[in-house]
């Protein structure tokens, strides 16, 4: 089935599965220039702010990806089919900056049809967004004490909300 362009209005997911059992592949950097990182998420939402569409990703400071979403100004989100929940699962457990993830991971890097992040020719939803806000999170303003065990090292995500300026599927 080739892919084609899809407006935010007419993107019908089910955002809990996508994000907690699908997983998302988050790239940022510049696919012509060769610079780029990725990391398997599961963490995340897709929403309306500020009167525009947006997808919600949080990166902890001391992943090698955090380098690349601080330094450029465009990410995608990716999901793919079932069968490359073993490429992701690959990509989430490498975190060796020596080792090519993603070709361990045999997913293959396309340019993106409108930001400089890339996209992957086996993905099934492409969702291509430009930075417009980040926040880093405050354990101070957990509300649920609970919260607080996704953090035994203290090292709390930054927040980047994306403005989704083109959607790609299939």
């Amino acid at each position: 089935m080739a892919k084609q362009t899809v407006t935010f209005d007419q993107l019908l997911v089910h955002s809990q599965d996508l994000w907690a059992n699908q997983l998302m592949l988050l790239t940022s950097g510049d696919f012509l220039d060769g610079t780029y990182d990725c990391m398997t998420i599961a963490w995340g939402s897709l929403g309306n702010m500020w009167n525009r569409p947006f997808a919600q990703v949080v990166v902890r400071p001391n992943y090698f990806t955090f380098d690349f979403i601080e330094k450029y100004e465009t990410f995608t989100l990716c999901a793919f089919p079932p069968e490359y929940r073993r490429s992701l699962q690959i990509i989430g457990s490498v975190s060796d900056r020596s080792r090519d993830k993603i070709t361990e991971a045999g997913l293959t890097p396309v340019a993106s049809s409108v930001v400089a992040a890339p996209a992957y020719s086996e993905a099934e939803l492409v969702l291509e967004c430009q930075k417009i806000y980040w926040d880093d999170i405050n354990p101070a303003h957990f509300l649920d004490p609970g919260l607080e065990v996704h953090y035994p090292e203290k090292d709390y995500h930054r927040i980047y909300y994306g403005e989704v300026i083109a959607i790609v599927g299939k």
